[in-house]
């Protein structure tokens, strides 16, 4: 699959800029909940061991998960559940882990059915899809990594993919906060990294989002308020998911306030 080699390589443009920090730089705070740069490569690692685990079988996947859903249910946060995991693993230790479970994510996805259905917190995945969020994950988590060192990230059009959950994910939006989903659907038109032009849903007067295909993933993935992006609206129904687009699994986020996310200046 396209999509694992994908998730790879959004794996090791991480890696090249985590690879020089120091323990000290690991623990630099992030503006995303205050999490420092070892919680969110913990918070990765985790997920990639799951991922692995429910292509090994659903059962596998099960046993894993649900002391997890378990302590969250009961009130403990993400970050101690993984932390009880990670058993003391972190900074440059946690680093090598997380790359080298990443390239076996990444073998292991490549040689699979890529309609194979998995399980997952949320509602079971193919194959592919199960990948993509993966590499949604690593691109999405990274940006808070690229802001607090003050590293203006080059995308390439593999934030195609992150684009396409984005668009999928409309209906997803609105059903996951039990509101009715506006029909039609927004037409999509973005403009790649490459200079492409990308296009989702039926071209329509008064209701499509256009611009940067970055800034769009930006917004799907709660990484950027759409009001600090040029991305352009036109009627009520996009406006609507832009507020609070999320093409991601589990409750209700809101994006970040106006003016939270930025890239900060280099340390």
């Amino acid at each position: 699959m396209q999509q694992a080699e994908d998730f790879r390589q959004e794996a090791f443009a991480l890696a090249a800029i985590l690879e020089p920090l120091s323990a000290a730089q690991f623990a630099s705070k992030t503006q995303f909940k205050n999490w420092t740069i070892e919680d969110v490569l913990g918070h990765l690692h985790i997920f990639n061991q799951a991922a692995n685990l429910s292509l090994q079988s659903g059962g596998a996947f099960v046993e894993f998960y649900e002391p997890i859903r378990a302590a969250l249910a009961g009130g403990r946060s993400m970050l101690e559940t993984q932390y009880d995991w990670l058993n003391g693993l972190g900074g440059r230790a946690l680093f090598d882990a997380w790359l080298d479970l990443s390239e076996q994510t990444a073998d292991n996805f490549s040689n699979t059915d890529p309609k194979a259905r998995l399980k997952w917190a949320g509602p079971d995945m193919s194959a592919r899809s199960f990948i993509t969020a993966r590499q949604m994950e690593t691109w999405a988590h990274g940006h808070e990594i690229y802001d607090v060192m003050g590293l203006q990230r080059e995308d390439t059009d593999r934030v195609k993919n992150i684009d396409h959950m984005g668009v999928i994910a409309y209906g997803w939006t609105f059903i996951n906060r039990k509101l009715d989903v506006p029909e039609p659907a927004p037409y999509v038109r973005l403009v790649a990294p490459s200079g492409a032009v990308w296009e989702w849903n039926e071209p329509q007067d008064g209701n499509r989002v256009g611009g940067s295909a970055t800034e769009f993933a930006q917004v799907v993935t709660q990484v950027r308020n759409v009001a600090d992006t040029a991305l352009s609206t036109q009627g009520e129904n996009a406006g609507r998911w832009l507020a609070f687009a999320q093409c991601f699994a589990g409750k209700p986020e809101d994006p970040p306030s106006p003016g939270t996310r930025f890239l900060q200046p280099a340390p």
